[in-house]
């Protein structure tokens, strides 16, 4: 029998919208450590690790689901949208879901379909999934409206910045998008990278991205490669911790390849505020409803 998951979703809610990551904290730590003392970089970032101590900050709720083969989705996702009632209703998240025809405010984070975001995928059989541990993962991101409202979507080539359908012309679209955005989204910020894939799916996949930790690179050597070069790049643009100059832009960037028209060449890229808050929760043994929770781990 497939069990209610509603209040094992309530707390990663709460864990994800109270708390930041330990990877995040590290990274912002060692960024601090590299700004000139007295400089308005370096109080920008001493003032963000104290929101981390003593603030929450909610975004738009991007849940991605990997469960065993046969559970329902249509009810996975109704117990998931029934914790996120209740988390704001106990004020882990503030409401932020408006309709934009209306412009009235839901009250309770679910707006539509689309409200908040969730992507199912089918991983395996119960038995198999069971077998590795690894039972049901839920992966939560909250993305906020400033870091949404600096993404960007190029089609190759795009002579205005001189970038063919190249990796070359991927590395240039980047470095405009971070230069564009001018610390605005709450830098410093994470990017999530799509090369490929239409307009839609392609938003989808460097959202993506952004779940995996700062710092894991990706399998291809040539890709990581120019990972860790757009990030040093950018953090030599002098823009810094929310606009105010410094070396500290970016703290990481994740790309992801996707399989395209021979006629679009599309480069999209999501951007994460400092505010990075996101976390995984397995679940494992899964058990019936009402005859206990299994183990549950969340990071």
């Amino acid at each position: 029998m497939q069990p209610d998951i509603t209040d094992q979703v309530l707390e990663l809610i709460r864990r994800t919208s109270t708390d930041i990551p330990p990877d995040v904290e590290a990274s912002l730590r060692r960024a601090v450590l590299v700004e000139e003392p007295g400089s308005a970089a370096r109080g920008a970032l001493e003032t963000i690790l104290a929101n981390i101590e003593l603030s929450r900050k909610n975004g738009t709720p991007i849940f991605r689901v990997r469960h065993p083969e046969g559970w329902s989705t249509r009810k996975m996702r109704e117990q998931i949208r029934n914790a996120m009632v209740q988390a704001t209703k106990s004020s882990f998240m503030r409401p932020n879901a408006v309709d934009s025809l209306t412009e009235k405010n839901s009250g309770t984070n679910l707006g539509g379909e689309e409200f908040p975001s969730i992507h199912f995928e089918e991983s395996a059989t119960h038995d198999e999934l069971a077998a590795s541990g690894e039972t049901l993962t839920i992966d939560l991101m909250l993305k906020g409206g400033g870091c949404e409202n600096v993404g960007a979507q190029y089609s190759l080539p795009d002579e205005s910045i001189g970038a063919g359908r190249d990796l070359a012309g991927v590395h240039r679209c980047v470095l405009d998008a971070i230069h564009s955005a001018q610390g605005l989204g709450c830098a410093p910020g994470i990017l999530g990278v799509a090369i490929g894939g239409d307009r839609g799916t392609g938003y989808l996949a460097s959202k993506a991205a952004l779940l995996s930790p700062i710092g894991e690179r990706h399998s291809d050597p040539e890709i990581a490669t120019l990972e860790e070069l757009i990030t040093r790049e950018a953090n030599m643009m002098g823009i810094g911790p929310m606009g105010f100059g410094g070396r500290t832009t970016l703290l990481d960037t994740k790309i992801v390849g996707m399989h395209r028209l021979p006629a679009s060449y599309f480069v999209t890229i999501s951007y994460m505020c400092w505010a990075y808050r996101r976390r995984r929760m397995v679940i494992s043994p899964l058990v019936p409803a009402g005859t206990g929770s299994g183990d549950i781990t969340i990071s």
